[in-house]
């Protein structure tokens, strides 16, 4: 994009020093309009600040995380920006868009689809990797370090967009992350419905196959709840555990006992995951 793109602010709240702010704006690549979340810490008013992107699961919108995680105080104390898009397009009427939790609104899964009637608006991918940063890095004071994050569908699409960008983001972590989605329900129903039934499509949107193809070499962190209702039938954190242990790519596996899938879990380790974010955005290399 070599025009300014045009943001319109919807609410700012003062949070820790800083601003939470939620702006709307019309996505190309998208054909929509669409709301963004981004907490800008203290020290944005002063100097560019490093960003983490979240992206968050089913069902939720740029607020799942802003409201629950309670991410702003240690974002504020380490000088992070955080944005959060949504998880879909929204209100285009499309057949049975709005039919299921886990397929349309709400369920992008961040592919790009190819199948009609999703591929003119459903190219999550391409919102998220290229558009929306294109945005945020016209508009903000952000340096160019980025990290990103997400949890369950966000967890997917934070791995695989680390993974298929090898040296764009500084580090990668998930909560309850959808590793194996061309074997998991969530994930074949959403890849069947946006890509068809080419299955060799779908494996560059699943964690498991980019890490067995040596898509990169990027270190992964993941929290796993083990009282998680999700983990045997959508989850399964051991094939990716078993995957990269055969391909030798590095991964730190957390399995929290007594933890389930929700926003308490998240708020329970996110000052970790903040902290081993900061770690390398702040790093010289």
């Amino acid at each position: 994009m070599t025009m300014t793109e045009h943001i319109e602010l919807v609410s700012a709240n003062r949070s820790f020093g800083g601003w939470h702010k939620r702006y709307r704006h019309r996505s190309r690549a998208l054909g929509c309009e669409m709301v963004f979340a981004i907490y800008l810490p203290p020290q944005a008013e002063t100097e560019r600040v490093p960003l983490l992107w979240w992206l968050s699961g089913l069902t939720c919108t740029d607020a799942n995380f802003m409201e629950k995680a309670g991410a702003q105080k240690m974002a504020a104390e380490l000088g992070i920006a955080i944005v959060c898009p949504d998880t879909s397009p929204r209100g285009l009427d499309l057949p049975g868009e709005d039919d299921s939790y886990d397929f349309g609104s709400g369920a992008g899964f961040y592919v790009n689809a190819t199948q009609e009637p999703w591929k003119s608006h459903y190219r999550m991918y391409d919102y998220v990797a290229d558009e929306l940063p294109s945005i945020v890095r016209q508009h903000f004071p952000v340096n160019g370090r980025e990290s990103i994050s997400g949890h369950s569908m966000g967890g997917h699409g934070a791995l695989i967009l680390a993974l298929r960008r090898p040296g764009h983001y500084r580090s990668v972590s998930a909560f309850s992350p959808v590793v194996n989605p061309i074997h998991c329900p969530w994930g074949r129903k959403a890849f069947m419905g946006y890509l068809g039934e080419d299955v060799t499509q779908w494996t560059q949107y699943d964690a498991c196959e980019l890490v067995a193809k040596g898509a990169s070499s990027q270190p992964l962190f993941i929290d796993q709840g083990e009282a998680d209702n999700f983990l045997e039938e959508q989850l399964c954190p051991e094939r990716l555990e078993a995957v990269c242990a055969e391909h030798d790519h590095p991964l730190t596996l957390r399995r929290q006992p007594g933890y389930d899938h929700s926003y308490f879990f998240i708020a329970s380790f996110i000052d970790d995951h903040l902290r081993y974010h900061a770690e390398r955005l702040f790093a010289s290399r």
